[in-house]
């Protein structure tokens, strides 16, 4: 059983609220109920990089060897962007990233990926925060990231380190 769903970004399915209602909108929004055969699964950060590549082989054997499901999960870079119609103010615009599809045309075709059933969830937002959300759905078993190389990651801390910080299970970081 191998596949892929592709998930809309939480950010992209938050109710307007109507001023006119009776009662306020619920303050947590209800998630879809994530398929049962994926429980107690591996979860894996996956963005195409070499380090995410690594991570996902290792979750892949990780899988295999405990007989669970995979939950590839890829948090989409969903960069605002300034438009500018006439003489109206500029308005900020979330940008899409069309990335997931393509990671999941690429892990599809690949042939590696048939010991282990296995999903694509994309998410939007911060990386740590929706990783540790995906593994609470699921009730995975281990969170698997890649670490990060770079001036970028020394600066800001890597989504690694930050996730081992506070994430309420497993979490192994692969160079």
């Amino acid at each position: 059983m191998a596949g892929h769903e592709f998930f809309e970004p939480a950010d992209r399915k938050r109710p307007v609220a109507d001023p006119t209602a009776a009662e306020p909108l619920a303050a947590e929004e209800p998630r879809h109920s994530c398929d049962p055969a994926f429980k107690h699964g591996v979860v894996v950060g996956f963005d195409g990089s070499t380090s995410s590549e690594r991570a996902l082989a290792y979750a892949i054997g990780m899988a295999h060897r405990s007989r669970s499901g995979l939950i590839i999960v890829h948090v989409a870079n969903r960069l605002p962007t300034t438009v500018w119609a006439g003489c109206e103010p500029p308005v900020f615009v979330d940008v899409p990233d069309h990335r997931t599809e393509v990671l999941g045309l690429e892990l599809a075709c690949a042939e590696y990926l048939a010991e282990v059933p296995w999903i694509l969830v994309e998410r939007g937002g911060d990386i740590c925060h929706e990783l540790e959300e995906v593994g609470r759905e699921y009730e995975a078993d281990a969170i698997v990231v890649g670490s990060t190389h770079g001036i970028v990651g020394r600066i800001f801390g890597s989504v690694a380190g930050r996730l081992a910080k506070r994430a309420q299970r497993p979490v192994m970081v692969i160079p």
